[in-house]
């Protein structure tokens, strides 16, 4: 008698190679996995490599957590051309041969650090009038942007090999490396775009303990994908944990407060042998459950 399969609650570090899109990704798992429930927390652009989390079963309603994290991204600028999409894969601009140095990178990194107001570019998928903008950019429009606040923690330049800068970036969420590139290339004088881009780190996941896609393309086929499956718990890896007996389980799997003082914020609440049960929102005596997990 062949025992069924448990069901997926769980999380996918995947090393995204450049050329898909992150749906394409999401597309190529279900049809390897065979489950149907499955989102990502965060898109990255076709030209884009590394971190794609991917959420599985009922840990799609964990997205946001991961997507809240900050960012680590190493970009490669090219100076002296702009393009349409601020990037490697739209259409020539502006041109300009002018030789940019070391010391003129280094000195407008400067700006670009800490709070700042950025203008997203036209190729991207915020709305605007009930339009994305880059459907608008599509149809050979160019409409005024809104200036977003965005936070960029660390900004260094890790090489300079004339015209290109390789860039490390730690920033909040919803930040354009692409509108960075191209506003770096404007405080230079000579304009720029990004000619390459990979994110090294989402929060807690990094590059580094990613699945490659050709060996989860592998297992997949092979019917051994699970190997790759991380917990549900790391999604919020961030938030306090509170531990919860048989009794508290109980209770917050059927929506009651768990009475509790100094309850503030959100939290993860966790069974007595580390399970995700569900995310907690304190109101001062007592904890609330926001997201419950039965799985």
């Amino acid at each position: 008698m062949t025992v069924p399969e448990p069901p997926v609650f769980g999380l996918l570090n995947v090393n995204k190679p450049s050329g898909p899109t992150s749906h394409d990704i999401v597309a190529r798992v279900r049809r390897g996995t065979h489950i149907k429930k499955i989102g990502h927390a965060g898109t990255l652009d076709p030209l884009a490599t590394g971190v794609l989390v991917l959420c599985l079963g009922p840990a799609t309603r964990l997205a946001e957590y991961v997507m809240g994290s900050p960012k680590t991204y190493r970009a490669r600028v090219h100076f002296g051309i702009e393009t349409t999409t601020y990037d490697a894969e739209g259409e020539v601009t502006a041109q300009d041969d002018t030789p940019v140095t070391r010391e003129q990178v280094e000195a407008a990194l400067s700006a670009f650090r800490g709070d700042i107001a950025q203008i997203p570019p036209m190729y991207s998928a915020i709305q605007q009038d009930g339009r994305r903008l880059y459907d608008l950019a599509r149809a050979g429009q160019e409409v005024e942007r809104e200036p977003r606040p965005v936070t960029i923690e660390r900004l260094d330049l890790l090489a300079w090999e004339p015209p290109y800068a390789d860039l490390e970036v730690v920033c909040s969420p919803g930040t354009y490396i692409r509108s960075l590139a191209y506003d770096l290339g404007r405080a230079v004088g000579v304009g720029a775009h990004l000619a390459a881009l990979e994110r090294a780190a989402s929060g807690s996941f990094t590059v580094a303990d990613a699945v490659t896609w050709p060996d989860l393309d592998a297992a997949m086929a092979a019917g051994t994908w699970r190997e790759w499956l991380l917990p549900p718990e790391r999604a919020v890896a961030h938030l306090p944990a509170v531990l919860l007996d048989a009794d508290a389980v109980q209770l917050v799997r059927n929506g009651v407060r768990i009475e509790a003082d100094g309850a503030r914020g959100l939290a993860r609440g966790l069974d007595a042998d580390g399970h995700l049960v569900a995310v907690l929102e304190g109101r001062g005596s007592a904890w609330k459950p926001h997201k419950v997990f039965s799985v």
